[in-house]
């Protein structure tokens, strides 16, 4: 399945999404590495199968690397995990958690190997930004822009991982077997 025809699943409803999707994937702001690696970490980060197999049929197309395969999954496992523990420390108010080692192994985060640096962390923010962790995203951005990114790149992975997420969404909600609307309850 390819973007067009991920476009085609998508209902009426959700319209803007899939002109989102489509305008995306011609988006040239990134290298097509860096934008496809965007598209493979953020639908591994959702986890929809439909919207899954059809970014990765797109990002195989498009010609990602393996190692840029390999490198975006990482990028959505490894954020999972961190994600949800400096989201935790990042809302909770006292401090001293903040100040503790995490303890948590993140080699992968560190090396990414077939990959440039600046993709690898374009993919961190996009998973970030769908497991809404704002602690990661700052360090990623930080990491972004003392590596010379402009925010126009770093707005492409936002607005990749935000699309990716919201036809995924609607993927899963099509997906639940539900009675037609009929009218107002009283």
């Amino acid at each position: 399945m390819s973007i067009d025809a991920l476009r085609g699943r998508l209902p009426a409803y959700a319209k803007d999404i899939g002109a989102n999707l489509a305008v995306l994937a011609e988006e040239t702001v990134l290298s097509p590495q860096a934008k496809w690696g965007c598209f493979v970490a953020s639908a591994c980060a959702v986890g929809e199968p439909e919207t899954l197999k059809a970014v990765t049929a797109a990002a195989r197309e498009a010609g990602l690397t393996e190692e840029g395969f390999a490198a975006a999954r990482t990028a959505a496992a490894i954020m999972a995990m961190n994600n949800v523990y400096f989201r935790a420390l990042h809302l909770m108010e006292t401090p001293e958690y903040r100040s503790l080692p995490s303890k948590l192994r993140m080699n992968r985060l560190a090396h990414h190997p077939g990959v440039e640096t600046v993709d690898y962390e374009l993919w961190c923010v996009a998973v970030s930004a769908i497991n809404a962790c704002g602690a990661c995203l700052d360090s990623h951005e930080a990491e972004l822009r003392a590596r010379g990114v402009a925010p126009p790149q770093v707005q492409a992975a936002l607005r990749i991982a935000a699309v990716v997420h919201a036809a995924s969404r609607v993927l899963a909600v099509e997906t639940v077997d539900h009675p037609p609307f009929s009218g107002v309850s009283g």
